[in-house]
């Protein structure tokens, strides 16, 4: 069959090719946000679009309507760079962006941590009049945050003194993103004294930040707000997927399977089943770790991602199965098509080196398919200290070294290799050469002192 004959039959050329015979009209604007609004292949969403941009529809147009959807449809495809190109597109031909258009631009610009373009069009906002809107303030202060900028997303969050709940789960979230839990809970705290309701997205939230605390009374009281805040009979997914997490980071895997085992069979998905593995692998229950992996393989349909084999391996590293841990990496690519990230070859070189298998452990860096860094080195060196291995610890500092030229930690832990064999004047040359490339030994000190 010919390529012609092929797009005679897409639906979508048809579509085009009907609407480029005929003139702009109401009916043609409706149809194309009707496509543009169902559209979830990123082909058919560019030829839609350079359909629009080859007949001049948008700037015939001149509403943000037509912009939005096409923003929306490649921010809902995760093409932020694309949607933030057809945001320029639009300021060039003149048009003004809505309530509308400002969150999704912002949301792009997030997913790329442009702080640049979210300053941008925070100018554009203050000039139309729309940085008070409660989509855009929550939009500016979730991108702030994210850029790593929480003085900025607090200094919107404070500019407004009729802060909408969404502003008010946008600050607590950026909070917790930022690793200020602490902060997290206490804003949650002044929200509940201005008398707003917390909603699934500010529990979701505060569990995260509650469990990065580990604070377990705090957990239980959480967990009754949760179905005192969710909007139907039961919590989401996502919801007690949150639970779990927060239970088993405050240690309690007990709660977190309880939680777990009240969860109905087709509502558990992947990070259902992770947070259970990962939690169980974190407290060193090894054996209930892989047990969950093989349930969660036998009894349903969710297939594990990379992070659940993080949770997988790990378990492996604390219980030093070896055999089994190469098995499950092997597992990753053979059965389920995903290739190994630095977590997994660092668990893997952990995994090794630990039980003193450092040559295998060198040859797993060797075969990686991205550079090694200082983490996937460092648990080498950690082990060549361990097993007194002098050639592998010396190409293991000349790595770290490489990598990190400013760092004395490597001939640190060398010059306790040389020390440990008796090797005095190789130690003397250690400490020639740090002291050459000003790498002085930082003095230990004691607080009791």
């Amino acid at each position: 069959m010919s390529l012609i004959s092929r797009l005679g039959r897409n639906p979508i050329t048809q579509f085009l090719s009907r609407w480029f015979h005929s003139e702009p009209a109401e009916d043609s604007a409706i149809s194309i946000a009707t496509h543009l609004s169902s559209c979830f292949d990123l082909q058919e969403l560019n030829q839609i679009y350079a359909h629009i941009v080859r007949t001049n529809f948008l700037a015939l147009n001149s509403a943000p309507f037509h912009w939005n959807n096409v923003i929306r449809a490649y921010s809902r495809l995760d093409r932020p760079n694309q949607a933030l190109r057809v945001y320029e597109s639009m300021s060039r031909a003149g048009v003004l962006p809505d309530c509308y258009t400002i969150p999704i631009v912002l949301k792009s610009a997030g997913q790329i941590l442009s702080i640049w373009v979210g300053g941008q069009v925070h100018c554009v906002a203050v000039k139309i009049g729309l940085e008070s809107n409660e989509y855009c303030e929550s939009g500016f202060i979730s991108l702030y945050s994210k850029c790593g900028e929480p003085g900025l997303a607090l200094k919107v969050f404070d500019e407004n003194p009729d802060r909408k709940l969404g502003s008010w789960n946008a600050v607590i979230g950026g909070l917790c993103q930022s690793g200020r839990a602490k902060e997290a809970i206490e804003m949650f705290l002044k929200m509940m004294k201005r008398g707003l309701r917390p909603d699934d997205v500010t529990m979701v939230s505060l569990t995260s930040a509650c469990g990065s605390l580990g604070n377990l009374q705090l957990a239980t009281q959480l967990h009754k707000c949760v179905f005192q805040a969710t909007n139907s009979t039961k919590p989401d997914t996502l919801m007690l997927n949150s639970l779990i997490d927060m239970y088993g980071k405050c240690g309690r895997m007990d709660l977190a399977h309880k939680v777990f085992s009240r969860m109905a069979d087709e509502s558990r998905n992947v990070s259902s089943w992770t947070s259970m593995i990962v939690g169980y692998a974190s407290h060193g229950q090894v054996n209930s770790a892989l047990e969950c992996f093989h349930c969660m393989r036998r009894s349903t349909a969710v297939r594990p991602n990379h992070v659940t084999f993080v949770g997988v391996l790990s378990a492996c590293v604390h219980g030093g199965r070896v055999e089994e841990g190469k098995a499950y990496f092997e597992m990753m690519r053979n059965e389920f098509g995903l290739d190994p990230q630095l977590q997994h070859y660092g668990c893997m070189v952990d995994l090794l080196g630990r039980v003193g298998l450092l040559k295998e452990a060198r040859e797993v860096i060797e075969g990686m398919e991205m550079e090694a860094n200082v983490v996937i080195f460092g648990c080498l060196m950690g082990a060549c200290e361990k097993y007194g291995d002098v050639e592998m610890g010396e190409w293991v500092c000349e790595n770290l070294q490489r990598l990190e030229p400013w760092n004395d930690g490597a001939y640190v832990v060398l010059s306790n290799i040389y020390a440990n064999r008796g090797m005095w004047r190789e130690v003397e040359k250690l400490r020639v050469v740090m002291k050459e490339r000003k790498l002085d030994k930082v003095p230990g000190y004691s607080l009791a002192a």
